[in-house]
């Protein structure tokens, strides 16, 4: 998200220095956009994820409403049928006439229990029109409320989308005004990262040799994480961090999950899908997923949560984590540190 990257301007004046100074106020508000960008393009998500629900109770609510006008429609016919014997009908059909016809007891008894026998199947007719004809009016009431709730969240992902798209305008327009500032502070970064993948790789292998060892270590918590403080149990996914680094250098991408280019949720749900989980494209619905973590337990394989759940990453241990930052970055090592620390929100481990 944020580059992360002082200024190497020294105090001298002049228009250099105010040129300098410039450009690492811009560069601030580029990083600022970038977090805003992160944040959207994961509502945007979360709103595709909901659709797709939406798109399957549609097609469950349309499925049983079929239904239930055919059993609606049958049991109307079956009591139409039923009003016409009645009335139609040469036999005595008064259930007077019927009791006064009988030759003897026993015939008389079994008149009386004819007429129950009809006049039930009449009532229970009767009370399957009744039924039926509510569960075509609940099926009725469910469809109209799944339309409803997808033209809600289809307007939500179109304004989403905006706001996206002139986020990304105003971006470009600033990058285009600091272009060089910008391209040293990206060969600062590929240096590091050339660095902190080392570290990694160097963490896995100790881990490797040492498979006691259920997690490497994890920095100070931050100040308030909110995450519970019982230990949840031992994560079954730390390899996924394995498959994760091999995807270092893979460009963001707005709606991305493939290795032609990932946004940082769908990173996530792909580097998972490799190891067979199946997880949502969405920072805000894999927050559901797996038991929480407090900061202190974290093992590699955890997921990661930061700005109010805009954005997400995979912890690698030693306090650094691995994401697919923003738009115009890279699939990336970062240090739980700094702005990530304040932006901390909690960790989930899938099990």
């Amino acid at each position: 998200m944020a580059f992360g990257v002082t200024s190497a301007a020294t105090a001298e004046p002049g228009p250099v220095a105010s040129k300098e100074a410039e450009a690492q106020s811009i560069i601030s508000q580029i990083s600022t956009i970038e977090n805003q960008l992160s944040t959207a393009i994961e509502r945007w998500n979360l709103a595709n994820v909901k659709l797709a629900r939406i798109g399957h109770d549609l097609q469950r609510s349309r499925f049983e409403l079929g239904i239930a006008r055919t059993n609606f429609k049958h049991a109307q016919i079956a009591l139409a049928r039923q009003t016409v014997d009645a009335y139609t009908s040469g036999d005595s059909n008064s259930t007077l006439e019927v009791i006064l016809g009988a030759a003897s007891l026993d015939d008389l008894l079994n008149r009386i229990d004819t007429v129950n026998r009809v006049n039930d199947q009449r009532t229970a007719v009767v009370g399957d029109v009744k039924v039926f004809k509510n569960n075509v009016a609940h099926e009725e009431a469910k469809l109209h409320h799944a339309q409803s709730e997808q033209k809600q969240v289809v307007a939500q992902r179109l304004a989403e989308k905006t706001s996206i798209q002139s986020k990304l305008a105003q971006r470009n327009q600033l990058l285009r005004s600091v272009r060089s500032e910008i391209e040293h502070l990206r060969a600062v970064e590929r240096a590091r990262q050339i660095e902190l993948a080392r570290q990694v790789r160097e963490q896995q292998a100790q881990q490797a040799l040492q498979p006691q060892a259920a997690s490497f270590g994890a920095p100070a918590a931050p100040a308030a994480s909110g995450d519970p403080v019982a230990a949840p149990p031992s994560s079954n996914y730390s390899g996924v961090v394995g498959i994760a680094m091999r995807y270092l250098g893979t460009p963001y991408v707005w709606g991305g999950a493939s290795p032609s280019g990932f946004d940082c949720s769908g990173f996530v749900m792909y580097v998972y899908s490799q190891v067979g989980v199946s997880l949502p494209h969405s920072s805000y619905a894999q927050y559901g997923a797996g038991v929480p973590v407090s900061y202190d337990q974290l093992q590699a394989g955890d997921l990661v949560f930061f700005d109010g759940l805009g954005h997400e990453g995979i912890y690698v241990g030693g306090g650094m984590f691995i994401h697919s930052p923003h738009t115009g970055d890279v699939v990336k090592v970062s240090a739980m540190s700094g702005w990530y620390s304040s932006a901390y929100v909690g960790a989930r481990r899938i099990l």
